[in-house]
């Protein structure tokens, strides 16, 4: 037998190096990446966790603003976005198109909806990018932000491919035109990352936007490559800070009534500007605060109008309501004497005159009848009887010339001229010098609050509403005392005088029901250079008052420059803004009036642990009206609390245990059911203003539930008599 030869077969042998190379190299790549985790010098855990890992944003809301009694002024809410889907790509079925087919019709359709020009509408669907290419979608700026639940639907209707919607948030200011210049707004911005945040643009929404802003929280999970979540993969999640919210001293009852004034009477006499200011006195909170021109903060539409708070930021000549603070200044010194007799007309200092406004005065008459015509040369004889460094160290006392330090920004401080002899004569009837509207206010505390003078404030409280956490709460501050409380109360009762000596210029701010006491201003207008305007058109018209005057419970200064008068004094524009809002307002806050309020004031006590129907017949006779909230028997909680004075007429609330049986609610105030709901812990649902017209359980119904109620009020325009007619006489400086 013939023995086989061996051949070495060179083709299996390059074949086994090749492969066996191949298969020790994969075998040294697995053993080196098991034992090290990385390739090219990346970790591959956290290649897998950055494909894998998801990540989506949790969106926080922006802190709310409210009024005094928790009413909504600012907010977010739910919005949609409107995209349109541009590329041809995202259709994966022609008979149901996913993007925009048809860019003219599109276009056309759109512009019917959304505040965009039809051809701008048709260049952002038709846009390209710079490499050429088409975008997968587009937007359309403010234009498609921010809208409706309504308006989406609607254009849904319209069953356009590629339309869609994206829900959003925006801030929203349900009161539309709205202490405007106060609050601000608040608008989306993009940031570096693309993501969209609410920013404060103007007013409180700037300036508190670090407390209003709240922090996105975030969920964070892992999924396959198809997106699904993993079986047993963890989530974490990082709940949303929401923003702080801001609690106002605003009420907005008599906001609104101030706007509706305001909007009257700026249609009817068609002035350059307007301000007003109503505040307490006793604390310095600010209640109401307008301006005219305005604008409403979620269209940010408004003509001829300045992007500042004008009350804050801007100073003006105050005209004759400086004499206000030249009176108190002569009282608290001692040299007031209202019986004195002194030469009106004329008043000369070196080489300038001081002329009365009817420029040649009324011959002797006495300093009472000078104040209460409005006489400048009666200023300067007080400034020669107080002494000029005297003076102005009272104008410093009342916040002249300095900041009030009131939670808005850029505060104006104006300019207290005091350099010429001249200067200083004109600065006690109010020319020359220079303050601004809150520093009046802020002086007139002082008169109105027996000598103390409080700083005004509008932030009440800023609260985490996450937590009810109250984390800032501001409590009145008293800013000195100028003048004596019996400096206050003689200037009180010449300022009413003003109002009703024969006289007196400042009679078309009679109130029927209350008294009040205030001091008109007409002011000329500076136009530079030394030089400024003349004409009944012409001059800042203003008053600065109080009511009632016994114990004012409400300030309030209206200025109205350059209105178009049809003969008439320029008071009386003031006062159809004034007389109405100041009825209204002291109607609305349950403050008697004066035929009233001359019986003596009541003193309530503490009433825990008494029995309520005692204390009810004991409260009645002290010509108080007292509430039993609850089934009776003894009294667990009370409103207002004891001891503390209380008007005859004032509600008093006794809180026992108990079904609470309804009251009729007809006429009640908005504090009184907001009182009444607190300590009866009931569903009670306030729809409206000013007071109670109707509610839908009757009174005497036991409510044994949580079924709300609703409680319908009246706006103060529908509920009180018609607004007294200002006479026609008014102040002429």
């Amino acid at each position: 037998m013939k023995k086989k030869r061996f051949r070495f077969q060179w083709g299996a042998f390059l074949l086994f190096i090749f492969y066996g190379g191949l298969f020790f190299l994969l075998f040294t790549r697995m053993v080196t990446l098991q034992a090290t985790g990385e390739v090219e010098g990346q970790e591959l855990a956290a290649k897998a966790a950055a494909k894998y890992s998801k990540e989506s944003v949790i969106t926080a809301n922006r802190g709310k603003i409210f009024d005094a009694n928790g009413q909504v002024i600012a907010e977010d809410t739910l919005s949609y976005r409107l995209i349109a889907i541009v590329n041809k790509e995202a259709t994966t079925n022609s008979k149901k198109p996913r993007h925009v087919v048809d860019p003219e019709k599109t276009a056309k359709i759109l512009a019917e909806y959304i505040p965009m020009d039809e051809k701008k509408i048709y260049q952002q669907l038709t846009r390209v990018k710079d490499d050429g290419e088409k975008p997968y979608q587009v937007e359309f700026g403010g234009a498609g932000r921010g809208l409706s639940h309504e308006m989406m639907s609607k254009i849904k209707e319209e069953n356009l491919p590629g339309i869609l919607f994206v829900n959003d948030l925006k801030r929203y200011y349900p009161n539309g035109i709205f202490a405007s210049h106060l609050i601000g707004f608040a608008l989306k911005e993009e940031n570096k990352d693309g993501t969209l945040t609410t920013k404060g643009k103007m007013g409180l929404e700037l300036t508190y936007n670090k407390e209003l802003t709240g922090k996105d929280g975030k969920v964070e999970y892992e999924t396959d490559a198809f997106s699904y979540l993993l079986p047993n993969s963890e989530k974490m999640v990082t709940p949303a800070k929401n923003g702080d919210d801001i609690y106002l001293t605003l009420d907005k009852t008599i906001q609104s009534i101030l706007e509706e004034k305001m909007t009257e009477v700026a249609k009817e006499y068609n002035p350059e500007s307007m301000t007003a200011i109503i505040a307490d006195p006793k604390t310095g909170k600010i209640l109401a605060m307008s301006q005219r021109p305005t604008f409403n903060p979620d269209t940010r539409e408004g003509d001829n109008m300045k992007w500042l708070n004008e009350a804050i930021e801007e100073t003006i000549e105050p005209g004759s309501t400086m004499k206000t603070f030249t009176l108190a200044s002569a009282i608290d010194t001692g040299v007031w004497d209202p019986n004195k007799w002194y030469p009106s007309g004329q008043y000369r200092v070196h080489d300038r005159v001081i002329k009365d406004y009817n420029r040649v005065g009324w011959g002797y008459i006495t300093y009472l009848q000078g104040f209460q015509r409005s006489s400048n040369t009666a200023m300067a004889h007080l400034l020669k009887l107080i002494g000029e460094d005297v003076f102005f160290d009272y104008l410093d006392r009342f916040g002249f010339g300095k900041k009030t330090g009131i939670d808005l920004p850029n505060e104006a401080s104006g300019k207290l001229l005091s350099n010429y002899p001249v200067e200083r004569v004109t600065t006690t009837f109010g020319q020359g010098s220079t303050v601004t509207p809150i520093q009046l206010i802020q002086a007139l505390t002082a008169i109105a609050n027996d000598g103390k003078m409080m700083q005004p404030y509008v932030i009440d409280r800023i609260v985490d509403p996450s937590t009810g956490k109250t984390i800032k709460k501001h409590e009145p501050i008293v800013k000195g005392k100028p003048v004596s409380a019996d400096t206050a109360k003689q200037v009180k009762e010449t300022l009413a005088s003003t109002l009703t000596a024969k006289d007196g210029s400042a009679s078309d701010f009679i109130l029927d029901e209350y008294e009040v006491a205030g001091k008109t201003g007409t002011a000329q207008i500076p136009l530079g250079n030394g030089r400024y305007s003349w004409g009944s058109n012409e001059f800042l018209y203003s008053f600065l008052g109080m009511a009632p005057v016994d114990d004012p419970q409400l300030i309030m200064y209206v200025s109205i420059k350059r209105p178009k008068l049809n003969g008439e004094a320029g008071s009386i524009p003031v006062s159809k803004v004034f007389n109405p809002v100041m009825l209204n307002s002291l109607k609305y806050l349950n403050i008697n009036p004066e035929d009233v309020k001359q019986v003596d004031d009541t003193k309530i006590q503490d009433y825990t642990g008494q029995s309520a129907e005692a204390i009810q017949v004991e409260l009645q006779n002290d010509g108080l009206q007292p509430i039993i909230v609850g089934g009776g028997g003894k009294v667990i909680d009370q409103y207002p609390k004891g001891p503390q004075k209380l008007v005859k007429g004032n509600f008093v609330f006794l809180k026992t245990a108990g079904d609470v049986v309804l009251p009729d609610f007809t006429n009640w105030s908005l504090r009184n059911v907001l009182a009444f709901k607190a300590l009866a812990e009931l569903e009670l649902e306030v729809v409206g203003e000013g007071f109670v017209a109707s509610q839908s359980v009757s009174a005497g119904t036991v409510v044994s539930d949580r079924s709300p109620i609703v409680v319908k009020l009246k706006t103060p325009a529908e509920s009180f008599i018609k607004d007294v007619e200002a006479p026609t006489e008014g102040e002429t400086e």
